[in-house]
C-alpha cells in the first residue's frame, strides 16, 4: 500500500513537471506548422525531453535494472504517460504490462579460472564468467581447443570446428570475423560485421558443438569496446530466458583478457600469435592445447518477471501496425569495490543510454497522438525490459506479438538520442536492408538531410538493440544511431561530445544528464521519426526485406539460416 502510493506521488510529480516544462521561458518553438494531417511535429520540444529524462535518469530509479523496484518504477510512468496521450493498453489482460519471465544470476566474485600449469586467472582481473545452467553451482571443466573464430558458415565455405568433437572440451575462440582478403573483399561482410562475428554467436556455435565451455579472448579492436565494458557489463546481476528444453547450454561462458589468453597458450607450449594467423585463413582446423580448463560458477540464482509496456494508437484498420521500441531498462547498481573513493557513484543512471530514447519516443507518440487525423495501420509503442540483458524483451514480444509477424510494416528503434547538436545526416541501421531505405531518403530529401551510413560498420550495431529480434522474424527495421556529418556552429565540438561519451561514459555511471547538452539534433531526429512512422502507417504497399536479405525469409515461409538464427538472449550487450 505504502509503495503504491508514493509511486503515484511520484508519477504525479512528474507529470507535473512535465506539464510544467512546456512553457517553460527559453524552450525552443516550434520550428514547423501543424498540418492538417499527419503527425504534430511541433508537439516534440526540447523542454519536454528534457523533463522526461531528468525523472527516468534520476538516482530515485537506482539504475533501471530489470525486475528491481527502479526498474518497475520505470515501466509504471511510462505506461502512465501512454495513458495520458490516449494510447490503449496492449499488453496482457487488458493492461500496459506483458510479463517476461526473467531469470536472474550473480557470479560470486571469488570465480577463478584455471588452465593448465600456473595460478588461476582471477575475476575481474583477467576474467568474467556466467553460465546457461541455472543452477547455484556449476563446475566446467576440460581440455581447451583453439576454434580460431568458431564459425560454422557453408555459405563461406568455413567452418573453424572441422575435424573434431567438441563434447565435453572447452572452446577458446577470437571474436569478431575472419578478415576479408584481396581475393575475395566480401569475405564476412568486408568491413561491416557479420553476426558471425559478435560474441553471442560465438557462444551460441560452441553450445551447438557439444562444448562444455567457451573462453572469449578479448581485445579492444576485435570487440571494439575496452576490458571495462566487459568487466562492468557481466559483472554483478545478469539476465536471462528461462532453459528452453532441448536447447543446448554452456556450463561455463567465460571472457579473458588478451593477457591471460597468450599465458594460456604460453602453458600449452603455443604462441597465440601464430595461432591467429593461421585461423585467419579458410580451411584452419581447431588446435586442441593439450592442457585442460576448470572453473566452478558459485550463483546465486532468482526467477522472477519484469514486463514489456505496450500501448497502441488504433488506425482506422487495425489489422496491422508500425510499432516503435525503445529500451527502458539499464545496469542497474553497481557492487563496491575496493579501490572504489569514498562516496563512489554507483548507480548506472543510463541517461543517454536509454533515457533519451525514452523520453524521444514519448515525445513521438506525442505528435502521433495529437495529430487531426488517424494514419489508417495502428501505431503501436513497445518500451522493452532486459535489453542491456539480451534483448530479452524483445525477443519475448517477437515470440508473443500483439499482432501476427506478418501484419507488422515496420519497427522504428530509438537507442540513444543525438545530445551533440544538428547533423546533416541522420542514421538509421537497416534502411539499405529493405525498401524503408528509399522512404527515408526521399523524406530526408525533402527536409534538407541525408540518411548516412553506419559510421562504424565493424561494431555491428545493427545486432546489438531491440529492431533485431523483430527483423528476425521478418519485420523491416530500423534503428535510429549516432550522426558523424555534424552542421552546428562547432561541428568538431560537436563530435568531441560524441567522442568523449563513447570513450568515458558508455555503461559506466558517469552516464549522466550533462549541462551542456544540445537538444536541437534530438529535437530534429524525432520529428523525422514521427513523420516516417506516419507515412509508414499510410503507406501502400506493404514495406518488404529486399529479396536477397536473410531477414526477407521468414515472410516467404523459408526459415532463416546461418547469421540469422536463434539468438538466445544476449545480442543487447556491447
Amino acid at each position: 500500500m505504502r509503495t503504491g502510493f508514493w509511486l503515484a506521488v511520484a508519477g504525479a510529480l512528474v507529470v507535473a513537471s512535465v506539464l510544467a516544462a512546456r512553457d517553460r521561458p527559453g524552450s525552443p518553438r516550434p520550428d514547423v506548422r501543424r498540418s492538417s494531417s499527419g503527425p504534430a511535429l511541433d508537439e516534440i520540444r526540447a523542454g519536454d525531453v528534457a523533463a522526461h529524462l531528468r525523472f527516468l535518469a534520476d538516482d530515485l530509479l537506482e539504475g533501471r535494472a530489470p525486475s528491481t523496484r527502479g526498474g518497475q518504477l520505470a515501466a509504471t510512468y511510462l505506461a502512465a504517460q501512454l495513458a495520458v496521450l490516449g494510447y490503449e493498453p496492449a499488453g496482457d489482460a487488458g493492461t500496459y504490462f506483458q510479463d517476461v519471465a526473467i531469470v536472474e544470476s550473480v557470479v560470486n566474485p571469488s570465480f577463478t579460472l584455471a588452465a593448465g600449469p600456473g595460478a588461476p586467472f582471477p575475476y575481474l582481473e583477467d576474467v568474467v564468467a556466467f553460465s546457461d545452467v541455472q543452477e547455484p553451482r556449476v563446475a566446467a571443466a576440460g581440455e581447451v581447443v583453439f576454434v580460431g573464430h568458431g564459425i560454422v558458415a557453408p555459405e563461406y565455405a568455413w567452418n573453424d570446428y572441422a575435424g573434431i568433437d567438441m563434447t565435453g572440451k572447452v572452446a577458446l575462440v577470437m571474436v569478431n570475423d575472419p578478415p576479408a582478403t584481396a581475393d575475395e573483399p566480401q569475405l564476412f561482410g568486408g568491413r561491416a560485421l557479420t553476426y558471425y562475428g559478435r560474441w553471442t554467436y560465438k557462444f551460441e556455435e560452441a553450445a551447438r558443438q557439444g562444448a562444455g565451455g567457451a573462453i572469449l579472448i578479448h581485445t579492444d579492436e576485435s570487440a571494439t569496446y575496452p576490458w571495462q565494458v566487459v568487466r562492468s557489463s557481466w559483472s554483478g546481476t545478469q539476465y536471462s530466458i528461462p532453459a528452453v528444453a532441448g536447447v543446448p547450454q554452456l556450463a561455463l561462458k567465460a571472457w579473458v583478457t588478451d593477457r591471460a589468453a597468450r599465458e594460456i597458450a604460453r602453458r600449452a607450449g603455443r604462441d597465440l600469435d601464430a595461432l591467429r594467423k593461421t585461423a585467419a585463413t579458410r580451411g584452419a582446423r581447431p588446435v586442441p592445447l593439450g592442457i585442460r580448463a576448470s572453473a566452478t560458477i558459485a550463483q546465486t540464482v532468482q526467477r522472477k518477471a519484469s514486463p514489456n509496456v505496450i500501448g497502441v494508437l488504433r488506425g482506422t484498420s487495425g489489422a496491422e501496425g508500425v510499432v516503435y521500441t525503445a529500451h527502458y531498462d539499464h545496469l542497474g547498481t553497481r557492487d563496491p569495490q575496493p579501490a572504489d573513493p569514498q562516496g563512489a557513484d554507483r548507480i548506472y543512471n543510463g541517461a543517454l543510454d536509454n533515457a533519451s530514447g525514452l523520453a524521444g519516443t514519448l515525445e513521438v507518440a506525442q505528435a502521433l497522438a495529437r495529430g487531426r487525423t488517424r494514419p489508417a495501420r495502428s501505431i503501436y509503442i513497445l518500451f522493452t525490459t532486459a535489453e542491456e540483458a539480451g534483448l530479452l524483451g524483445a525477443q519475448y514480444f517477437a515470440g508473443h506479438p500483439v499482432l501476427p509477424a506478418a501484419a507488422w510494416a515496420a519497427d522504428i528503434n530509438i537507442d540513444e538520442l543525438n545530445m551533440a547538436g544538428p547533423s546533416r545526416d541522420i542514421v538509421l541501421l537497416g534502411a539499405e536492408r529493405s525498401t524503408l531505405g528509399a522512404l527515408a531518403s526521399q523524406l530526408a530529401a525533402e527536409r534538407g538531410r541525408t540518411i548516412g551510413p553506419d559510421p562504424d560498420p565493424g561494431a555491428g550495431h545493427f545486432f546489438r538493440s531491440d529492431h533485431f529480434p523483430l527483423a528476425k522474424v521478418g519485420i523491416p527495421a530500423v534503428s535510429l544511431s549516432q550522426p558523424a556529418d555534424f552542421n552546428g556552429r562547432d561541428p568538431e565540438g560537436q563530435k568531441k561530445v560524441q567522442d568523449e561519451y563513447e570513450a568515458n561514459r558508455y555503461h559506466q555511471p558517469s552516464d549522466q544528464i550533462l549541462p551542456g547538452w544540445d537538444y536541437t539534433g534530438a529535437v530534429n531526429d524525432l520529428r523525422f521519426l514521427a513523420e516516417l512512422g506516419w507515412r509508414i502507417a499510410n503507406l501502400t504497399p506493404m514495406p518488404a526485406y529486399h529479396s536477397n536479405e536473410q531477414f526477407a525469409r521468414p515472410r516467404i515461409g523459408v526459415p532463416p539460416t546461418g547469421a540469422a538464427q536463434g539468438v538466445q538472449g544476449t545480442a543487447g550487450r556491447p
